[in-house]
């Protein structure tokens, strides 16, 4: 028997032996696992009919409900101000479910609630400037069981990669190569300010060596090209390992070549959400709420995060999901809402 059934069910049994007035017990998952995995409110509810204090009343049910509980199914049972029930739910039980998981033709939990409908999970999108991190990897694993859990409940579930081949980390991965490959061949070059510094750019400049010998330019675009092929392979190959296989690669390059970009900051402007100063372009958040204007192309020329992603977004939403789901990472939490803002004043 389901746990909260049950606790249900027992304490309306203490109810009527105890003489209390009825009530339809409520039980619900605790806020804060230190107090249980469920809780009622049971005493709160009947104290003021009652006229008693809340915790006597609770120490009242406990006392009729550990004569009379399960602990194959409830382990244990606490009281906490100022008058909730709390109950742990036993392994035994979680053990026992075990069994019928097993015994039901694969199919435990299975539905029909995505049937006809169509789910886009969009994950990893890690940029290829280096192999993937343990976060990453977090992330891969995460997103693959979202999915899972979607198709399994009949969605057609669409797995897409997001990422960029342009902008400052891609020049930044092409100098560092370009560094490593002259110091390779004996030039005293150092590594560009915030250059990456990892073994694989020493290995990617090392083959760049042996295919192509000794003669090369420091700005031949060979560097980023061959960094970008390798690392991309590499993640993919991390994430085959994982038994992990996106749909969809999606380059925020594309955004740009197409106009597409262009036309989301026309169509911003005309709400008068866009506007320059000190040379950036501004988005006018003070005007959907927040707190700050944020910067959507730098006084460089070069777009923050904000807009590929709003532009991007759009696309996906263009393409009709029935549902859309994003897996950040921390690196998102800044910025994520303003996409929010944007798609929402775009309608």
């Amino acid at each position: 028997m389901n746990p909260k059934t049950y606790l249900i069910q027992q304490l309306n049994n203490s109810i009527a032996e105890l003489g209390l007035p009825g009530r339809d017990p409520q039980v619900s998952p605790t806020r804060d696992p230190q107090f249980g995995d469920l809780s009622t409110n049971l005493p709160l509810t009947l104290a003021k009919q009652l006229r008693r204090k809340p915790l006597e009343i609770a120490a009242e049910i406990k006392a009729s409900l550990t004569n009379n509980l399960d602990d194959s199914i409830i382990a244990s049972v606490t009281i906490t101000a100022p008058g909730f029930i709390n109950f742990n739910i036993s392994n035994d039980y979680y053990r026992s479910i075990i069994p019928l998981i097993i015994g039901s033709d694969s199919d435990f939990g299975c539905s029909s609630t995505g049937s006809g409908k169509t789910a886009n999970v969009e994950f990893v999108s890690a940029n290829p400037t280096g192999p993937l991190t343990v976060g990453h990897g977090r992330q891969a694993v995460l997103g693959d069981t979202v999915a899972n859990i979607l198709e399994w409940h009949g969605y057609d579930v669409t797995r897409e990669y997001y990422f960029n081949d342009a902008g400052r980390q891609m020049r930044l991965l092409g100098q560092s190569v370009s560094a490593r490959y002259f110091q390779e061949i004996g030039q005293d070059i150092e590594l560009p300010e915030d250059g990456y510094q990892g073994q694989y750019i020493r290995d990617i400049a090392k083959a760049i060596r042996i295919e192509l010998g000794d003669e090369l330019k420091a700005d031949n675009p060979v560097f980023r090209k061959s960094a970008e092929d390798q690392i991309f392979a590499d993640i993919k190959n991390s994430l085959a390992k994982l038994g992990i296989n996106h749909k969809v690669f999606t380059n925020e390059k594309d955004f740009y070549e197409s106009g597409a970009i262009k036309q989301t900051v026309a169509d911003l402007r005309a709400k008068n959400l866009v506007y320059e100063t000190d040379g950036a372009t501004w988005f006018k958040t003070t005007a959907l709420g927040k707190e700050q204007d944020r910067v959507l192309i730098k006084s460089s020329g070069e777009p923050t995060y904000r807009l590929p992603d709003i532009d991007y977004h759009r696309d996906k939403l263009k393409r009709n999901f029935d549902l859309i789901i994003d897996l950040f990472g921390a690196d998102h939490m800044d910025s994520y809402p303003d996409v929010i803002a944007a798609l929402k004043a775009l309608d």
